[in-house]
């Protein structure tokens, strides 16, 4: 079989399996088991594919047809230009918290040139680090309250050359000390009556890091109770939260002295992201 014959098989298949992107998945998978760049497999259209070249990529399309997510069988992801490691020890970054970092760039950018920033929740440390990529006078510290997740953070840091991140395994602010002028927070908040209405591929991500309680929102209140503590007067707390959330989490902001808040829509159009500042 030629190239282009594997692509147009392997996309014909992924598409009865109800793969989203099927040809680009297919794309994806061919260019890893060969050891090129997607872009480069456009070139080698008509090469015949040895036996030895076909058998890993069997392997890959046979999990990936049983909804195993693309970045784990790639084992990367790209975040904000940097590339990460992923796999099943943290959620798989997504690119609204992409967008989120684009929002929090202005605002950091604002703030005096030895701002302390803490990630709650960091997972595999695509948020803290891409910040510490762009910022390196910031101070930053990200959390966790997966070692899992915390040990992939920290491959990913050495992968990236970036140290001065701080990472401490908390329950949020727990063991946290001092004061920040910037949370930052992509916390879960999928209410657990809303499992069977997730994408296959999406629960292969840890439930710790998908579910949250009965309405989904009650990490994030937490955190919003508690964040005072660990805000500078006129700290900044961010938070990605889930579609249908903003109301309720306004109101509660409000009770809480905070204000400025504001809330940001994604490139889907849907609330995604609130701000807010403290005192």
């Amino acid at each position: 079989m030629t190239v282009l014959d594997v692509l147009q098989s392997t996309t014909a298949y992924f598409k009865k399996r109800g793969i989203d992107n099927p040809r680009l998945n297919a794309e994806h998978l061919l260019a890893h088991s060969l050891g090129r760049k997607r872009l480069d497999v456009y070139l080698e259209f008509e090469r015949d594919l040895a036996e030895p070249e076909l058998a890993p990529l069997r392997e890959l399309v046979r999990r990936r047809g049983q909804n195993e997510p693309l970045q784990h069988l790639l084992g990367t992801v790209e975040f904000c230009g940097n590339i990460f490691l992923c796999d099943k020890r943290a959620l798989v970054p997504r690119p609204e918290t992409e967008e989120f970092v684009e929002f929090l760039d202005p605002e950091i950018r604002g703030q005096k040139s030895e701002v302390r920033i803490i990630d709650v929740g960091t997972g595999s440390g695509v948020i803290a680090l891409s910040l510490a990529a762009k910022f390196p006078e910031a101070e930053i510290i990200a959390t966790d309250i997966s070692d899992d997740a915390l040990l992939l953070a920290r491959e990913n840091a050495v992968r990236l050359g970036t140290a001065r991140v701080q990472f401490l395994k908390s329950d949020l602010l727990e063991k946290v000390d001092g004061t920040f002028d910037l949370i930052i927070a992509n916390l879960p908040y999928i209410s657990r009556h809303d499992r069977d209405q997730l994408a296959p591929e999406v629960l292969r991500d840890p439930e710790v890091a998908l579910f949250a309680g009965e309405k989904g929102d009650e990490i994030i209140r937490q955190l919003i109770e508690t964040a005072p503590s660990h805000l500078h007067v006129g700290g900044l707390l961010a938070l990605e939260i889930g579609l249908g959330q903003e109301p309720a989490l306004i109101d509660l902001l409000h009770d809480k002295n905070y204000g400025d808040i504001e809330a940001k829509n994604d490139y889907s159009d849907r609330t995604r992201f609130l701000f807010a500042r403290y005192g």
